[in-house]
């Protein structure tokens, strides 16, 4: 067999990886620094739809995490291609916040309750009961049912908060409907990825710390996968699932003088 070729891109998701909630993880700042001087092309992903890549910048800069706007990709934007591709200047129904409404105004989507094309799902802090019989009345009548991504709960620092799988699933049991989740763990993110950088998955890697969403999105899109296991999944977790990352590492400060090199 062949080696490797070198990596060339960079993919990484952002809760569990590079912050917890809006503090940085040790060796975070350096990494995307490292990702930056070296001139590779990356992004940084997340199924997180309540925020724009300006709002996320700015966050992340509070946690002293310097990462360009243009390198920040979530699942609303990921959604707002979706839909571009799939139906242009289309109508929605959206349940969410700022993060994925501007994602489909730039697309060019109106937003209506009137007969939408689709009801669009996305996290939101502050989820309506009137918004959501709004939606399932649209799905009852014909509207196709999309979600930003599956993820059923969210860390706040209260707390666990019902995020937009469970949501979605309340919709679903009412409408007797599916939606169609563009978020991670489908694949479809990291492709979308991938063709906004106009890059190959055989010379890209996904660095993530959830085997379920990060590690079996980056292995479906083909790439070659990190798991730190700075977040949801422990290294002695990883032994519960049928498939495996490509390296396991302790953190992304393990990754630092791996980027130059271009290897894993």
């Amino acid at each position: 067999m062949s080696e490797p070729r070198l990596i060339e891109t960079w993919l990484t998701d952002m809760d569990g990886v590079l912050v917890h909630e809006e503090e940085p993880i040790p060796g975070a700042a350096e990494f995307i620094a490292a990702l930056v001087g070296s001139g590779r092309e990356f992004l940084v992903l997340t199924n997180n739809s309540i925020y724009t890549p300006r709002d996320l910048r700015a966050r992340l800069l509070g946690s002293g995490i310097d990462i360009p706007e243009h390198r920040i990709w979530t699942s609303a934007l990921a959604t707002a291609q979706f839909l571009l591709d799939q139906r242009p200047n289309g109508t929605a129904y959206v349940v969410g916040e700022a993060g994925l409404t501007t994602a489909l105004h730039d697309v060019g989507y109106v937003q209506t309750d009137r007969d939408p094309d689709y009801v669009v799902l996305g996290e939101t802090r502050t989820y309506s009961f009137e918004a959501i019989t709004k939606a399932i009345r649209l799905i009852d009548g014909g509207a196709r049912f999309i979600a930003t991504n599956p993820d059923a709960s969210g860390p706040s620092q209260q707390g666990k908060l019902p995020a937009t799988g469970a949501v979605a699933a309340l919709i679903s049991t009412a409408t007797n409907r599916q939606p169609y989740y563009v978020g991670k763990p489908n694949s479809l993110m990291m492709r979308s990825a991938l063709n906004r950088l106009e890059a190959h998955s055989e010379t890209t890697v996904m660095v993530g710390d959830r085997m379920d969403t990060d590690i079996i999105a980056g292995l479906e899109a083909g790439l070659r996968t990190v798991l730190v296991t700075t977040g949801s999944t422990t290294r002695e977790q990883i032994e519960l699932f049928p498939y495996r990352p490509t390296r396991v590492k302790d953190s992304v400060a393990d990754l630092v003088d791996l980027v130059e090199k271009g290897e894993i």
